[in-house]
């Protein structure tokens, strides 16, 4: 599948998140010129788009809008019948500075939404870790036993494990020790099962069995005994003989620590799942929510933390929302256009600073090494390159389901949010995302 703090938790207001306070038009646009980013503008500051007196998205256009609107909402309507999409299609615009809800198709009907069901995973993660967590992986001695604990970090690095193995051999020579035993300990998360609605065709091919060890991403059956053997080697370099194979088990409360690394800020590894749709990175994330909620680290418990922090903190409902992953490569996954607005908003509320790497971190069309560069084939038509480098999104792509939510900056000058998600259509996958593709450039209105 190319697939300051935050108020208290609220409880649902007729689910929907509730409003800030208005503010004058020269203060909105004020927060809005402060957070927007050299690349694209991928980031915007505005009230809550959803409000409880909002109608839901629905076919009809909504009333008082101005010419530019309505050219919008009229070339949408004729756009979005495009026979590449297909007749099941959600989708909504939302203008941020107003917060009327611009246009909408079946916007609360809920599909396979792919990969933008990482924004709902990168939202607890962000809530519940914050976004200055770091993940710690740790070297401990007992008994003749080196054992590295795994602690969910999927960025680690075979040169991370190197200056592991330095500090562990300094201290083991230190010790007066040449010769150790190795065993992993990945018992942070609970053993790799299927997620609902995948199948083993995925592993080793769209993501690893999730594991609370793994290094340099890799693609591999058993990620932990796989770092573990790439952190004997390691060891060996440094002098220290490794004997008997890597084992796997739990470490000892009395193991003495002698090394530990620590991963990049959260909202960096967010930043970069999004940018490329990292699943596995999706994956760990959603184990650790369902820890820091008090959860087991399994689909069930983290998906579960997701759904509380939608509703507990931002108000969000989720009776037409079911996930079983945080990558979105399951197939039971259905999601509402409605609702990925309802998240992307919040990344855009300045009342939710922990969620702004949600909006910083989408790709940008256009964007080289993202999921909308041109290595994609995305913007690429005559009617869509006009919106390189003009809109931010998050891509989703299964069989049988094509997604593309984000924000871009309108003709009018105001921000808008977007969520376009189609399923069955029995076009061709590159010339669905290229209508998806057009959908956004109308939008930002340079295909007018």
């Amino acid at each position: 599948m190319i697939s300051s703090s935050d108020a208290a938790p609220v409880s649902s207001t007729g689910g929907r998140h509730r409003k800030v306070q208005p503010v004058n038009r020269a203060v909105r646009r004020t927060l809005v010129a402060a957070v927007l980013t050299p690349v694209a503008g991928a980031v915007m500051a505005g009230q809550s788009a959803f409000a409880a007196d909002q109608p839901a998205a629905s076919k009809e256009s909504v009333s008082r809008l101005d010419s530019t609107d309505q050219k919008l909402v009229d070339d949408l309507d004729a756009r979005s019948q495009d026979k590449n999409i297909g007749a099941t299609f959600s989708g909504v615009v939302l203008d941020a500075e107003s917060d009327e809800v611009i246009w909408g198709h079946d916007a609360k009907t809920a599909l396979m939404p792919a990969s933008n069901t990482k924004l709902a995973t990168a939202t607890g993660a962000l809530t519940l870790l914050g976004p200055d967590h770091k993940f710690t992986t740790k070297v401990v001695y007992g008994d003749g036993t080196l054992t590295l604990v795994g602690g969910g970090d999927r960025t680690l690095t075979t040169a991370d494990l190197t200056e592991l193995a330095k500090s562990a051999a300094a201290g083991l020579k230190n010790a007066g020790l040449g010769t150790v035993k190795v065993r992993i300990d990945d018992s942070l998360f609970a053993a790799p099962t299927l997620a609902e609605g995948w199948n083993s065709s995925y592993y080793d091919d769209q993501i690893a069995p999730v594991r609370a060890l793994v290094v340099d991403g890799k693609l591999v059956q058993d990620t932990a005994i796989d770092a573990g053997n790439v952190f004997a080697a390691q060891l060996a370099e440094q002098g220290i003989g490794v004997t008997g194979d890597v084992t796997r088990g739990q470490a000892a409360s009395t193991d003495f620590p002698v090394a530990e690394h620590r991963s990049a800020e959260l909202s960096v590894i967010v930043k970069q799942m999004l940018k490329t749709s990292d699943n596995d990175i999706a994956e760990t994330l959603l184990r650790a929510t369902g820890l820091a909620s008090g959860r087991a680290a399994t689909y069930e418990g983290g998906t579960a933390a997701v759904r509380d922090v939608l509703t507990g903190w931002y108000g969000i409902s989720v009776s037409n929302f079911e996930i079983h992953d945080g990558s979105g490569l399951s197939r039971s996954n259905r999601i509402t256009a409605q609702t990925v607005a309802e998240i992307l908003d919040l990344t855009t509320d300045p009342r939710h600073t922990k969620l702004k790497s949600i909006s910083e971190g989408l790709p940008v069309a256009g964007e080289a090494g993202s999921t909308l560069g041109p290595e994609w084939g995305r913007f690429d038509t005559a009617n869509s390159e006009c919106a390189v480098g003009k809109v931010s999104g998050k891509t989703g792509t299964l069989t049988g389901a094509t997604a593309l939510s984000g924000l871009t900056q309108g003709k009018d000058g105001r921000w808008k949010i977007f969520s376009f998600i189609e399923n069955n259509s029995t076009a061709d996958g590159a010339a669905i995302k290229d209508s998806l593709d057009g959908l956004a450039a109308t939008v930002n209105g340079c295909w007018a």
